[in-house]
């Protein structure tokens, strides 16, 4: 997980366009062809896209992006710990 990346697609990506990424993405890592290799930059960017869409979902309710931000990241980091 990279905010900064996060942070990027959140402001120059529109909540549809995102969506239609993550569904390509995930039929992508449903191809019996994936290698590990692959599974794991698709998995990054997954992260990313569903964390913008959280950013702009948060944003629209009220919050401001840096507290959107960090919502998702630590989110993101209190499920490692677990």
């Amino acid at each position: 997980m990279k905010l900064p990346i996060i942070r990027q697609l959140y402001q120059t990506q529109t909540p549809e366009n995102l969506e239609k990424t993550l569904e390509v993405l995930e039929s992508f890592s449903e191809f019996r062809g994936t290698t590990e290799e692959d599974l794991n930059v698709v998995g990054e960017l997954i992260t990313g896209i569903c964390g913008a869409l959280e950013v702009h979902s948060k944003v629209k309710d009220g919050m401001t992006e840096r507290d959107a931000l960090n919502g998702f990241a630590q989110k993101v980091l209190g499920s490692i710990d677990r």
